[in-house]
């Protein structure tokens, strides 16, 4: 298949990267950041380290939205949840209805967005327990041994077809260990009850995911922001892919084995001054219990403290 990366950021990068390199499949890169646009062109490509290991140039096509002119058969879209609206309209123009869209990005909210350009049954969602770090324009390290980690996607439909069935051996081909689930809410829901956890609670503290999991409190913390979000999910009628027990698990594993040395994506745009996704996240799940008689009061009251703790960057300068 020929893919379409709509965000050149450090999932859109490791994604399509992985596409071609080990898949072997036609790639395109679209992105509006133009710093980014112009350094890929400058230097011939995306310089891609593993764990700050062999740097090394892999060379790519990157376009901006209104100047491309490829027809992919699959759009991945990896863009912040606050960019989304204005990147999908500048894109539109290159959409067709025999398109798939698959999306893993953060927190919630995309697919709303993505629904008002693709039909549901070519629509895919998906999770992606897989660390990246963009260290600026063109230049992005993989965190984690090849190979490591997994991505779980459904269909908005629901319906394992044909088509998520192509983008599934791709993904394998590509060694991002994918796995097909019928259950489109509870599979991206899992991501965001993850990352209400590590992403949020690195971020206030600018700690790396094993500095959080070394604090004695740290699962009673998990467990308590876990309990809320299962107890939203649960009266939204959402069935998770897996337990309470089986999330809180993941978080000691992935901080404590599988990425210990890593900043949260959310850190990364808080320590460079951009606003973070919280709304999309903590908020996500207060505003789902919320509009199901539940009140989340962690989650809300972190909420407010990472827009606290972004307000507060002012005055550190």
């Amino acid at each position: 298949m020929h893919y379409g990366i709509i965000g050149a950021g450090a999932m859109g990068y490791r994604f399509g990267v992985l596409l071609q390199e080990n898949a072997g499949v036609k790639v395109d890169f679209i992105d509006t950041w133009q710093p980014n646009v112009e350094k890929v062109r400058e230097q011939g490509g995306v310089y891609a380290a593993r764990n700050h290991e062999n740097r090394h140039l892999v060379p790519i096509d990157i376009f901006y939205p209104e100047e491309y002119k490829g027809q992919p058969d699959a759009w991945i879209i990896f863009v912040k949840q606050m960019q989304l609206a204005d990147v999908l309209k500048r894109c539109a123009p290159l959409f067709n209805d025999q398109q798939i869209a698959f999306s893993a990005m953060n927190g919630m909210g995309h697919i709303d967005k993505i629904r008002q350009y693709f039909a549901d049954d070519k629509i895919i969602g998906g999770t992606a327990m897989i660390a990246t770090v963009l260290n600026g324009p063109g230049d992005v390290d993989f965190i984690g041994e090849a190979g490591a980690g997994e991505m779980h996607m459904a269909n908005y439909t629901e319906e394992i077809n044909p088509q998520i069935k192509a983008v599934e051996a791709d993904f394998k081909a590509a060694n991002l260990n994918p796995i097909v689930t019928d259950n489109f809410m509870g599979t991206l829901m899992a991501k965001v009850v993850f990352n209400a956890v590590v992403n949020t609670l690195c971020t206030m503290f600018e700690l790396t995911m094993g500095q959080f999991i070394e604090y004695p409190g740290a699962k009673e913390m998990a467990t308590q922001l876990m309990n809320e979000s299962y107890d939203a999910c649960e009266r939204a009628g959402i069935q998770m892919i897996s337990t309470r027990q089986e999330e809180i698990d993941s978080v000691d594993y992935v901080s404590r084995i599988g990425n210990p040395l890593h900043y949260p994506s959310m850190y990364q745009d808080f320590s460079k001054g951009r606003p973070t996704e919280v709304d999309y996240i903590n908020g996500y799940i207060a505003k789902l219990g919320r509009e199901h008689d539940y009140v989340c009061r962690t989650h809300e009251f972190i909420t407010h403290e990472v827009h606290l703790a972004e307000m507060m960057r002012k005055y550190k300068k």
